[in-house]
């Protein structure tokens, strides 16, 4: 197994992992933004570094970058939501942008 398709498994596991915790109510805002602040640093540190040449890998690169940031605005949001309907909507946006970026990882893992 070569070294990107063990980065990109390891990255949807990590982002499988946080949207189950998430959409079950197991986290609250402060953990839930230390839990994308690690999943930003793998993605910086382990993902982005294996670049190549690969115009459509490099496509789905920046689009899960662009998803991390805009998960971090979901999550500010999150943060300062008080009603329980609002809570709900965020975590339901929260979680849809998970699935979204599950899926790029899963368009990455196919090419290989």
């Amino acid at each position: 197994m070569s070294l990107k398709r063990e980065k990109y498994q390891a990255l949807a596991k990590l982002l499988e992992k946080l949207r189950s915790d998430a959409t079950t109510n197991q986290l609250d805002a402060a953990e839930l933004r230390q839990r994308l602040a690690s999943l930003q640093q793998f993605f910086g540190q382990q993902v982005i570094p294996l670049a190549d040449a690969d115009s459509k890998e490099q496509s789905y690169r920046t689009e899960i970058s662009k998803q991390l940031r805009l998960l971090e605005i979901d999550v500010m949001f999150f943060q300062g939501a008080r009603q329980p309907a609002t809570v709900q909507a965020r975590l339901q946006t929260i979680g849809d942008r998970l699935t979204t970026l599950i899926k790029y990882c899963d368009a990455i893992l196919q090419q290989e």
